[in-house]
Parts: C-alpha cells; sequence; structure tokens
C-alpha cells in the first residue's frame, strides 16, 4: 500500500483486523523483515508496517534527518490512518522512535502496550581508545582535506571514511549518512524512563550493536517491564529465533 506524507508516497503493509499493532524497523532494514510477525499477528489483530523515510520502497527524506523528525512522520503516517489506540513492536533504531514519540506532549492516541526487540536507544560509552582514534581521524581528515593534499590525494579522505565508518554508513547515500550521524549520537536514556505501558523487552544475549546490558538497564527504568532472553541470537533476534519470539509476541499482546 502507498500513502502520502509530505510530498513522500511511503510504502506500507497493513494486515489482518482488530486491535491495531504498529511495527518500527531498524536502521538500514524494511517491512520485509517483518514477515513473519506480520503473518503470525494479523491473524488476531490489524497490523500495520511502514517503510520509514530512506528504508525499504519509502523514498529517503530531501533533507538529512533528525529522530524527532521521524516522530513527525509517525505521529503524521498515523494520523492519516486515524489511529487513536494501538501496541508497538520496535527493532533497533525504531526504539528511538518510539521513545520520543512516547515523550511528545498532549498525543492524540495513546500507546497500549510496546515490545523492544534489540532497541536501540542508550549511547555506548567509548573506550579511551576509541576517543583517541576518532581525534586521529579528526585530525587527518582536515589535514588531508587542504587544497594542496586534496589535489595530490583527492581519495585520500574517502578511504579513510570507508575503513573508519561501519557497514551502514558506508552503504548509506550523503543524505542518509548525515541522518545516521545525528541519530546515532544522541543518548535517549532519559526519555526510555518516560515509557509507562506495559513493555517486554526481547533480546539476543550475542547482540553487539545493542548488547544485553542495554536491555537490563532498560528493563530496570521502565516501571512495567519484563525481558525475555533469546540465548545465542545477535542483533536480530527476531529472525534468528522466530518461534521463540512470535510465541511470547502472542502471550503478550493476547
Amino acid at each position: 500500500m502507498i500513502v502520502k506524507i509530505d510530498q513522500i508516497a511511503v510504502n506500507y503493509i497493513e494486515e489482518g483486523e482488530g486491535d491495531v499493532i504498529l511495527l518500527l524497523h531498524g536502521w538500514g532494514a524494511n517491512i520485509t523483515l517483518f514477515k513473519g510477525i506480520i503473518e503470525t499477528l494479523s491473524e488476531r489483530h490489524r497490523v500495520i508496517a511502514p517503510d520509514m523515510p530512506g528504508f525499504g520502497r519509502t523514498a529517503e527524506p530531501p533533507e538529512p534527518w533528525y529522530v524527532d523528525d521521524y516522530v513527525d512522520f509517525i505521529i503524521k503516517f498515523l494520523d492519516r490512518l486515524q489511529i487513536r489506540e494501538f501496541s508497538v513492536i520496535v527493532h533497533s533504531f525504531g526504539g528511538r522512535v518510539l521513545f520520543k514519540l512516547n515523550a511528545r506532549e498532549n498525543l492524540p492516541y495513546m500507546i497500549k502496550k510496546a515490545v523492544l526487540i534489540d532497541s536501540a536507544g542508550i549511547m555506548p560509552k567509548k573506550t579511551w581508545k576509541q576517543k583517541m582514534s576518532l581525534r586521529l581521524y579528526k585530525t587527518a581528515s582536515r589535514i588531508m582535506s587542504t587544497k594542496i593534499l586534496h589535489f595530490l590525494y583527492p581519495d585520500a579522505v574517502e578511504d579513510m571514511r570507508k575503513k573508519r565508518g561501519s557497514a551502514d554508513y558506508n552503504n548509506a547515500t550523503p543524505t542518509m549518512r548525515a541522518t545516521l550521524v545525528r541519530v546515532v549520537n544522541e543518548d535517549l536514556s532519559a526519555l526510555i524512563r518516560k515509557l509507562s505501558c506495559p513493555t517486554l523487552l526481547i533480546w539476543g544475549d550475542q547482540d553487539t550493536a545493542t548488547p544485553l546490558a542495554d536491555a537490563k538497564a532498560m528493563e530496570s527504568w521502565i516501571k512495567d517491564a519484563g525481558l525475555v532472553v533469546c540465548e545465542g541470537a545477535g542483533h536480530y533476534s527476531f529472525l534468528e529465533q522466530p518461534g521463540k519470539v512470535h510465541g511470547a509476541l502472542r502471550a503478550f499482546l493476547g
């Protein structure tokens, strides 16, 4: 299905009937990864999953966005579909959007329940080695960007960026690279504490992107939260252990 939000043609899936469940995907992903969850939950619920701008079959934003811009987008999307009450399942980056969305005042709808799957939101602390590496990179980048050195070595800065950058960063367009930088450099720990609806956390104990320690911290901060650990699974626990995850979702969402 397609709906236009601020001149952006948004691709989304809507299946089933009943209470609404909104799915928000992670960075670099899209709604196709939620196929199993959608099939499972649409038997008893109205499941809605949008490709957020810059991912899947939805065009990227006209300029780099902050997390708040994605929140504005989701609010307009929900309004267009006339949704006033829903539960939400988020993965990775989708968690950032949820935490900021939930913190907005005077929202015209209610979030009934939340499921956080390997969610982002807590900024990892940099080691001394990482801090020094970043400082050296920035210094070298400034030096190699001078007119003379850039003329002599035009690809030097780009080569350094590729060596340092994550796969998500290197594979992104310039607009989405700038968006990623804005997104990951924001610590939402204070906003996570504001999530007051019943919350289920599902986590892979081998997740290196958002480690299990993040899940345990979130569980302690959120008033009504429980944690399901998928032993042996990584950052995509819902794909690696679908049986366990789908069972937990059924039990929690009813």
